[in-house]
């Protein structure tokens, strides 16, 4: 009996939009060149996805708990447990936390004038944190704080002690030039009442820490918003669950900067794994996501990058369809250095390298221990962060462009999970999906459907027109786009009319020819699909795979279908 493939699900945080009339009505995924999503697309299963339930403009904690087969009616605490685990602080059972802002505050009037201090706080956030962390409440002396820093303007905040409850409620007014909450408990207990003072009590004591702090004097006097209040919000407790592994069989990893979804997959007991450089912002390293997560599952196998065949026509392309030559100059300007840096990185210590790969990725990450079939891990996550912050942003150009850096990645993670697969290490699934729709025309979450798509890497390496192509895709760092100084308008819609045309040749079945016009089918290189399993959908975007076999489901099927699809049994465990 085969064993069952290994899977590598990667969810593009946001990916779904709505159609946008700068494009020609047509949404940000359609406008986008991603041959590589068009190829798992093509090489497998798609639908629409729901990823809690039809109508519901769902958060991401939310709907990972969703995708990754845990009932968020049942099992939802609140995300402030997620956000201060993956920032690091341990919890246990009875402990609360809170998912936190550094925020300004107009003292005299009580109203918070901005929720986020500042952005672009990475440089003085854990210093502030650190005044905070291990803060004595005065009249809760069993009690203890806990502060870690996390992005941005972001902290974890956790309270151990008896007697607590997570009814209740924020101290966040939810917009700017609100006053400041008192918070309030949200059922009628004692633990309630007694924590939501507790709260209060704690919500004052960080002013006091923070209104007298040299940093806050310093930005003040550079004319700087201070940091003078942290808003507290998402109360939450460690959920009490199955860990993933016994729900489904496979022992799990995950690739997540985002401290809340790291901390929501360690609620499971997945295994967080280190991505130097990954960020989980728009400059984030991601290379180094489909490097990891690829050794991770394939035991540390990387591909023999000295020998790569380069078809003549069919180099990769970037993001402004840039010629693969150009693309690795400025990869060795930025320091990455392409294949050749790849190689070296692999070369030092001969074999030293792959095997601490596979000691780290195949029997460690945060959880350790035991080992599985291969390369220890056999369902490896990776959560793209940021196609949802254009979407925040209202980045409507940028959003196709870091859509286009999501496909680079895509196609790195196939010819380093094809070069193990051909090299008789296993057989490998790509899962392709979001979390949400991130809509550029309105800056929030909402309750439009996401794509779906599942593929046997083998297929979608086929769709792509074989080993010829997948091994010329470079595989060093991504270019990223300069968001501020994003494409102009006619540029876009100039590259949404040659893939409208792509995508009519491929759905006639045109084999791709690199010696077509390109003022017909655009300047890149890589070819539309050039075969079809599954259903007959050859585009990932919001309108193709309507028309895929999977229909419209919720994130409740998502790993029964990839159980199936992986040939891994579906054992009933409790607490789904």
């Amino acid at each position: 009996m085969a064993q069952p493939a290994r899977v590598l699900f990667l969810l593009v945080d946001g990916i779904g939009d709505v159609s946008v009339p700068e494009f020609g009505d047509r949404t940000p995924l359609e406008v986008a060149h991603v041959p590589h999503m068009d190829a798992i697309a093509a090489g497998g299963l798609t639908g629409l996805l729901d990823p809690v339930e039809p109508g519901l403009a769902c958060g991401s904690d939310t709907a990972h708990m969703s995708l990754f087969g845990y009932d968020p009616r049942i099992h939802y605490r609140g995300r402030g447990a997620f956000e201060s685990m993956g920032a690091g602080i341990p919890m246990a059972p009875g402990d609360i936390a809170f998912k936190c802002n550094f925020a300004t505050l107009d003292p005299a009037s009580g109203i918070v004038t901005s929720r986020r201090a500042d952005r672009h706080f990475e440089h003085v956030g854990p210093t502030l944190c650190r005044a905070l962390d291990g803060l004595r409440l005065p009249g809760y002396p069993d009690h203890s704080v806990a502060v870690q820093y996390a992005t941005e303007h972001r902290c974890g905040v956790a309270v151990r002690g008896p007697g607590l409850s997570d009814s209740v409620g924020d101290t966040d007014p939810l917009k700017d030039r609100l006053p400041l909450r008192r918070s309030v408990a949200t059922d009628d207990t004692p633990e309630a009442h007694f924590t939501a003072g507790l709260v209060n009590a704690l919500s004052d004591a960080f002013r006091a820490v923070l209104e007298s702090h040299p940093i806050n004097s310093q930005r003040a006097a550079a004319g700087q918003g201070v940091a003078n209040v942290v808003l507290l919000r998402g109360c939450g407790s460690r959920i009490r669950v199955p860990s993933f592994q016994q729900n489904h069989g496979m022992r799990p990893c995950l690739v997540a900067p985002t401290k809340i979804i790291a901390g929501l997959g360690l609620s499971f007991d997945i295994d967080s794994l280190d991505a130097p450089g990954a960020t989980g912002s728009y400059d984030s390293q991601f290379h180094v996501k489909a490097e990891t997560i690829c050794d991770a599952l394939t035991g540390g196998h990387r591909p023999n990058t000295t020998t790569t065949t380069t078809t003549t026509g069919t180099g990769t392309s970037g993001a402004a369809g840039q010629p693969q030559q150009e693309q690795q100059q400025q990869e060795q300007q930025r320091g990455g250095g392409g294949d050749d840096d790849a190689a070296a990185r692999e070369g030092s210590g001969a074999d030293g390298g792959a095997q601490d790969k596979q000691q780290q990725h195949g029997g460690g990450g945060s959880g350790g221990g035991g080992s599985g079939r291969g390369g220890g891990y056999e369902f490896g996550f990776v959560h793209v962060k940021a196609v949802d912050d254009t979407g925040h942003d209202r980045m409507v150009q940028n959003k196709v462009r870091f859509l286009e850096v999501v496909d680079r990645l895509v196609g790195q993670m196939l010819r380093r999970l094809w070069a193990a697969e051909a090299a008789g290490c296993g057989r490998y699934l790509l899962v392709l999906a979001g979390d949400h729709s991130t809509p550029v025309m309105f800056g929030d979450h909402s309750n439009e459907p996401v794509p779906f798509a599942i593929a046997g890497v083998r297929h979608a390496v086929e769709a792509l027109g074989g080993p010829a192509y997948i091994e010329s895709v470079p595989l060093g760092p991504i270019p990223l786009p300069d968001i501020k100084n994003p494409p102009p308008s006619a540029e876009l819609c100039k590259q949404a009319a040659f893939k409208d045309a792509r995508r009519k040749a491929a759905w006639a079945g045109r084999p791709w020819d690199p010696a077509m016009p390109a003022e017909l089918f655009g300047p890149w290189r890589e070819p539309w699909p050039q075969a079809v399993r599954g259903d007959p959908v050859r585009a990932y975007d919001e309108v193709s795979v309507a028309r895929g076999a999977l229909g419209r489901f919720p994130g409740s099927q998502v790993m029964r279908l990839v159980k199936q699809f992986a040939g891994v049994a579906d054992a009933e465990a409790p607490g789904r």
